[in-house]
């Protein structure tokens, strides 16, 4: 392992250390980050085995991607916690997006008194979903799992296997050709 003085090994001799898979490496940073870490995931979530489950995934992801760090990016305590803060924020996402109402709850919202406001909304959401139908198969599963998946842009590209700049080109044009349906049904 490459060391500095009082025997303590740098953040970027770690790093170095971590991209020629120096298992040591990964559990010095662990020990200089995890509690940190863990405060970030915790902050965000609210839930402390989600929050533990986000920082093991998190430092897994360093050790798989530590190849792809650049300092010049940032430092590695930055990474490490934008590592552990965006798959935070993706599990939250993912839970606000689906999280069913308890029956208890959906009793005690008011009637939606206005019909035409109702029926209004339905024909948007229909055609909504009909612009979104008319897309190619890969538009609109990328606009799918982006907005109703909560998935980031990275994460497409890893699930579907495709370069990044891929997926963003499919959102671009997907939600262009959206946008063009939508308008010409007013």
């Amino acid at each position: 392992m490459s060391e500095v003085s009082d025997h303590q090994p740098s953040d970027d001799a770690l790093m170095a250390d971590l991209a020629r898979r120096d298992l040591s490496a990964l559990a010095a940073l662990y020990d200089r980050y995890g509690r940190l870490a863990y405060s970030l995931a915790y902050r965000i979530l609210g839930e402390a085995e989600t929050a533990e489950d986000v920082v093991q995934d998190a430092f897994l992801s360093a050790w798989r991607g530590a190849t792809t760090y650049r300092r010049e990016r940032g430092n590695p305590r930055a990474w490490l916690l934008s590592i552990v803060h965006h798959r935070a924020v993706d599990i939250l996402r993912r839970k606000t997006t689906f999280r069913p109402a308890p029956l208890e709850a959906a009793e005690m919202q008011p009637a939606d008194e206005d019909t035409a406001a109702a029926a209004e909304r339905n024909v948007e959401h229909h055609t909504v979903r009909e612009a979104l139908e008319a897309l190619p198969q890969a538009q609109r599963r990328t606009i799918e799992l982006a907005y109703f998946g909560g998935y980031t842009h990275v994460e497409l590209s890893e699930l579907m296997g495709v370069p990044l700049g891929t997926v963003k080109g499919r959102m671009r044009i997907g939600l262009q050709k959206m946008r063009r349906a939508l308008e010409s049904s007013r």
